[in-house]
């Protein structure tokens, strides 16, 4: 997934990968880290996030390739498939008003958490918000990927 600055294109992107580890199984995408999210939210311009999905590059570097272990240098000539799906863009103030009235209910607090982000929004109200934000990449990354998936059996 990439996040890209609506006023720095195309010099200011952020490439992350919000699931937090690698996945070599064909597997739905699991509930995605809230650091994506947080960055979406704290950021001075909105960005826009461009969801990718490859599938491959468990050829070029497998798991198991020998005796349990992945190979010393990768495999070549493999194919690999990168498929970039639709621009989102988030409207952060609804989400934020929408996390503030959804936080009323809780009051948790871990002190970890910062005291404040843009918007004044306390820790549930944060807890909330990244939920939101990442629970719509999940969707949207999955779709792409259950899309990939049946784009590259249209294909055989």
């Amino acid at each position: 997934m990439t996040c890209l600055a609506k006023d720095q294109l195309p010099n200011g992107q952020l490439h992350t990968f919000p699931e937090g580890k690698v996945c070599q199984e064909d597997a739905p995408i699991r509930r995605l880290k809230w650091g994506t999210a947080s960055l979406i939210a704290r950021a001075p311009v909105t960005p826009i996030v461009l969801p990718i999905i490859h599938h491959g590059f468990e050829k070029v570097m497998p798991e198991n390739y020998a005796f349990g272990r992945r190979p010393p240098v990768p495999l070549w000539n493999q194919e690999i498939k990168i498929v970039v799906g639709e621009p989102m863009e988030f409207n952060l103030p609804e989400l934020r008003e929408m996390a503030l009235s959804q936080s009323r209910d809780s009051s948790s607090s871990s002190g970890q958490w910062p005291r404040n982000i843009l918007g004044g929004l306390n820790e549930a109200a944060q807890k909330c918000l990244y939920m939101t934000i990442s629970d719509q990449i999940r969707t949207t990354l999955e779709n792409l990927r259950n899309f990939s998936k049946s784009y590259a059996k249209a294909e055989q």
